[in-house]
């Protein structure tokens, strides 16, 4: 929710957005934005982040991307889930599946709605700003049901921090600014590269083991996205 109220803050020409767009696109925008965040993480609760983050990533690209580019982004999507799902420790739990794939689906449209937006004429950052912003409005209803007495602890602290400024704001300005060279296909697909970040640096960073087969699911999900990008 910060981090949406700082995409709202810090962007220009949001006024003129709630002003010329077509409120009903800005409107279903928020509330994919929203439905995503609220499905999303109850989904790494009772699944997982492994099961949970492959499923959601997963179903933008196959829903956006299959019929265009049907063997770049299969192979994309198979690499992705191996390396993810290589170790086979995951623990599967249907409701936690269904959430993130609800999660997925509300990710490929708020993708499509703010490509069409930005494909208008809209400046991306105003586009994603006003859309973020709505969605932070939304989802203030449930931070009041949960409270935010864990947010005075230095944990929950960095942990707000790390979710407003990386996972959201700094994530989601770049995303935008995708959107205005690449599909909402091409560029739900690249994002699959998030697990494969994420495994580098836990082995370099953290010193973690990454089974064979995660190695090559990488190198896999890797040869998709290159010939992707030379698309």
């Amino acid at each position: 929710m910060l981090g949406g109220f700082l995409l709202f803050l810090t962007a220009r020409g949001t006024r003129d957005v709630l002003r010329t767009a077509d409120w009903r696109l800005l409107l279903l925008g928020a509330v994919t934005v929203a439905g995503y965040v609220l499905a999303f993480y109850p989904a790494v609760a009772r699944t997982g982040v492994a099961v949970a983050t492959t499923v959601a990533l997963a179903t933008a690209p196959i829903l956006l991307g299959l019929r265009a580019r049907p063997l770049v982004t299969s192979t994309a999507v198979v690499g992705c889930a191996v390396l993810v799902l290589g170790g086979g420790d995951a623990h599967v739990d249907l409701v936690g599946v269904a959430l993130a794939l609800v999660a997925g689906l509300s990710y490929a449209a708020y993708s499509v709605i703010c490509a069409h937006l930005i494909g208008l004429g809209h400046p991306s950052r105003a586009v994603v700003g006003t859309v973020f912003g709505g969605a932070s409005v939304l989802t203030l209803p449930v931070l009041w049901l949960l409270g935010v007495g864990w947010v005075a602890s230095p944990s929950g602290l960095a942990v707000t921090a790390h979710l407003a400024v990386f996972t959201t704001f700094l994530a989601y300005l770049l995303f935008g600014r995708g959107l205005r060279h690449t599909s909402a296909a091409a560029a739900t697909t690249l994002t699959l590269a998030e697990p494969a970040v994420a495994a580098v640096l836990g082995v370099v960073v953290l010193h973690e083991r990454l089974p064979l087969v995660s190695w090559c699911g990488m190198g896999v999900l890797a040869l998709a996205l290159v010939a992707l990008a030379r698309k």
